[in-house]
């Protein structure tokens, strides 16, 4: 992520800014966040976990989305206006669906990092996402072929479920029943 600019945007102006930009933007509390193009090998798992998370999800109530499609996190627990585009979105409650994203929590968020990206995905979405009361956060590192797998507690606290490295299967706690084989997604 570059780093954020130093005036403070309003959601408009924020909306009016990205008209004119390409790439991944993001708005945090009004403070702007741009991230990098993906590598090829980021590119390669998002289309491998969100075709089987498509395949799992058809015909059920939850549906999977990839970036960019902008989550407007929104929460009785907590202020403030957050656009995010995480990597692949699992979302369950499909009334805050729009044309153009969605407004809401959604039930999981899968990053896959990036050099540049790394603490604001590991500190800064994962303190974001559990606050807002997401119940399920994956954070994929292809850099260190791992995948570790946060679920969310009655406390709204983050418990560390799994850190796999690239053998093995890793499953989900939320969405009962998926799971992927690592080696396949990683290489």
């Amino acid at each position: 992520m570059s780093l954020p600019q130093e005036k403070l945007m309003t959601l408009d102006e924020f909306y009016r800014y990205r008209e004119n930009k390409e790439g991944i933007i993001e708005y945090i509390d009004g403070i702007t966040y741009m991230a990098p193009s993906p590598s090829t090998k980021h590119q390669r798992i998002s289309m491998r976990l969100s075709s089987k998370l498509y395949e799992f999800l058809k015909g059920k109530e939850c549906e999977v989305f990839s970036a960019p499609f902008d989550i407007k996190l929104k929460s009785d627990r907590v202020a403030g206006d957050k656009i995010v585009i995480p990597d692949l979105s699992v979302i369950c409650d499909k009334k805050g669906l729009g044309d153009s994203g969605y407004e809401g929590v959604p039930t999981v968020i899968i990053e896959i990092l990036s050099p540049s990206n790394q603490s604001h995905d590991l500190v800064f979405k994962l303190n974001l996402y559990m606050q807002y009361g997401v119940k399920e956060y994956w954070i994929i590192n292809p850099m260190l072929n791992t995948v570790q797998v946060y679920v969310l507690d009655e406390n709204y606290q983050y418990e560390q479920a799994v850190v796999k490295s690239d053998v093995g299967k890793v499953s989900s706690h939320i969405l009962k029943g998926f799971s992927v084989d690592l080696e396949e997604l990683l290489t």
